[in-house]
């Protein structure tokens, strides 16, 4: 039989192969430690955070998140280790075998409790949403450095249509920094410039985000725990006095602009989507979108 005859008819679909099997994740070895009396078992590489939320232990976290490496700034989740001098940030220590962990001894607290008294005495926390409740565990009062925060005082920039930026809320947590550089878009639009008091979030050269290297993908706006980074329908919905997340509803959907599959949260409020989010544990965003999934929803609204 020679080759002609032998070539596949094009008009006959070939039948596919198995696909392969990925290949199943090397085993860790597990480490066993003990935090606050109670025996746990993880995996080598964990952290104490990881370790004390399979034990139900509620720690505080303000500069974590667990889409994005650990920096260690907020220091509002430290513990105490048996052997340690100081406190250890609990999101980014690795456990090691034997661990003695303290989690809410009167050293701790005291700690936690002097970091958020610091934080809010000096910034806006009005929207931060998980301030609230650490004020009230921590017997908190912020009030005894000042009657209000104007450490960091500073006009809103509004310099576009999509976001708008409140840096007097900002308790420099380095999540947006993290979101735009490597730990997700890569664009390296913002950094922390300036020392001490004077060290803010900023552009390069301080321009105006349309001249910078942001994308508005706003991956930045959904990391931002305290509502520094806002949509820009969102602030001015608080400046008018009509923003009710309570009111709002929640509807689960896919992008529809290309084939990637990104799962879209829609906000609403009064039959308008207010903002859009993505589930962090999602496996195709892990929270994340472009500006299309996140920016671009008014075509839902044109009048037909």
């Amino acid at each position: 039989m020679n080759e002609t005859a032998a070539a596949p008819v094009l008009r006959i679909p070939v039948p596919r192969g198995p696909v392969p099997d990925a290949p199943a994740p090397r085993p860790r070895p597990m480490v066993e430690l003990k935090i606050d009396g109670h025996s746990v078992a993880v995996s080598e590489g964990s952290t104490i955070l990881d370790a004390a939320r399979k034990l139900g232990i509620d720690t505080p976290t303000l500069c974590f998140l667990e889409s994005l490496a650990p920096v260690n700034v907020c220091r509002v989740c430290v513990v105490e280790l048996e052997g340690s001098r100081a406190l250890v940030p609990a999101c980014s220590r690795k456990v090691e075998q034997g661990m003695s962990i303290r989690t809410d001894t009167e050293r701790v607290r005291l700690s936690r409790r002097m970091v958020l008294e610091f934080l809010a005495s000096s910034v806006d926390l009005s929207t931060a949403p998980a301030f609230p409740a650490y004020l009230a565990r921590y017997g908190a009062q912020p009030e005894r450095f000042g009657p209000s925060p104007a450490t960091v005082a500073q006009p809103v920039k509004i310099d576009n249509d999509l976001y708008a930026r409140d840096y007097s809320k900002c308790i420099l947590c380095y999540k947006c920094v993290e979101a735009c550089g490597l730990e997700a878009q890569n664009t390296f639009a913002i950094a922390v410039a300036g020392r001490g008091f004077a060290a803010h979030i900023s552009t390069e050269y301080d321009v105006p985000l349309p001249d910078s290297a942001c994308v508005y993908c706003g991956n930045c706006i959904a990391v931002c725990p305290t509502g520094a980074l806002v949509f820009k329908s969102e602030y001015d919905m608080r400046q008018a006095g009509t923003w009710d997340e309570p009111r709002q509803t929640r509807t689960e959907t896919i992008c529809p602009y290309c084939g990637v599959g990104c799962e879209l949260t829609v906000h609403a409020q009064d039959g308008k989507i207010v903002r859009i989010t993505s589930p962090l544990e999602h496996s195709v965003t892990r929270g994340n979108l472009c500006i299309k999934g996140r920016f671009g929803y008014q075509f839902v609204e044109l009048e037909r």
